[in-house]
């Protein structure tokens, strides 16, 4: 019976969805036959490697965000030699670094959003660009202190980026208006194209994780030569950081002047969420994939770099 060591909770600003994951993950790994023990990790490294021993035959990694995605907890895995799940240690700092991942993927030939990095403390100074625009961290996930300023909003700057999650610099981007998608790659492939329609505001990190508040259509309705687009704009994007596993690429397609409408890819998340409201789970199912088996497939496809 294979060993798989569970690694949830963190100390990230999405420590509550890496809990979910977590527990989600270990429940259908033993529910597929696999012997599993949970580690909820701190600020510790040392303690990390203590609690891997004896050492498991794989660790499925459900960290979410800094320090659990962004290449650390994997360069540890590979100092140990134990397999993980998900992207190496380089591709997991680049898809994390939202502005470096960007030029990754110009250089792969994909649109991205037009944007800048600027201090906060100039933002907070005046619009780095025409309303409307959207602030992103730099370097989180889940849609983490994301926020669309838009013309009219009574909004002082200085209040912008206000959330602990802002710290230093920050991502601004032009708003793409239209549809909002993601697909999910697992392996070479991708597997399917959601339409993502939450009943208010925008898909972030509480219409996420709320049961109820976004409408998950899948697949898709899309024009066919739109819908493979969207595939491969996924896979394109997968390949150019040398991510493996399984990924989730985010896009608009703004089709608001009428068809053939703009793809735009805003990012990659290489630890896509996998608690019930998740995204790649519900894809997974729609390809015939139950989420016992897409767990258990992640296990079998873990690797070490080193």
């Amino acid at each position: 019976m294979k060993h798989v060591a569970v690694l949830l909770g963190g100390f990230s600003a999405e420590r509550e969805v890496s809990l979910l994951s977590g527990q989600e993950v270990a429940r259908s790994l033993a529910e597929a036959g696999y012997r599993v023990t949970t580690i909820d990790v701190q600020r510790d490294a040392a303690a990390l490697v203590a609690a891997l021993r004896p050492r498991p035959d794989v660790v499925f990694n459900a960290l979410h965000g800094r320090f659990g995605e962004d290449g650390c907890v994997q360069g540890v895995l590979e100092l140990i030699g134990v397999p993980y799940t998900h992207s190496g240690v380089l591709a997991s700092a680049l898809a994390m670094d939202k502005p470096t991942a960007k030029r990754m993927f110009a250089a792969a030939g994909l649109r991205c959003p037009e944007g800048i990095v600027i201090e906060r403390a100039d933002l907070a100074r005046g619009d780095a660009m025409a309303r409307p625009y959207v602030v992103k961290p730099v370097n989180e996930g889940s849609s983490v202190g994301v926020r669309i300023v838009r013309p009219g909003d009574n909004l002082p700057p200085s209040e912008v980026a206000a959330g602990p999650e802002h710290q230093g610099q920050v991502l601004v981007e032009r708003f793409i208006p239209g549809r909002e998608l993601t697909v999910t790659v697992m392996g070479d492939r991708a597997l399917a194209v959601t339409e993502l329609k939450p009943k208010s505001g925008f898909y972030d990190y509480q219409n996420k994780y709320t049961a109820g508040r976004t409408e998950h259509l899948v697949p898709a309705a899309l024009p066919p030569a739109v819908y493979e687009a969207a595939l491969e704009v996924a896979v394109t994007a997968h390949r150019s950081l040398g991510c493996r596993g399984v990924s989730r690429a985010d896009l608009r397609y703004d089709d608001t002047e009428g068809e053939p409408g703009r793809m735009i890819l805003l990012e990659i998340n290489t630890q896509p969420g996998m608690t019930p409201t998740s995204l790649v789970p519900d894809i997974a199912r729609h390809a015939g994939i139950d989420f016992p088996a897409l767990v258990a497939w992640m296990v079998e496809n873990a690797a070490c770099d080193a």
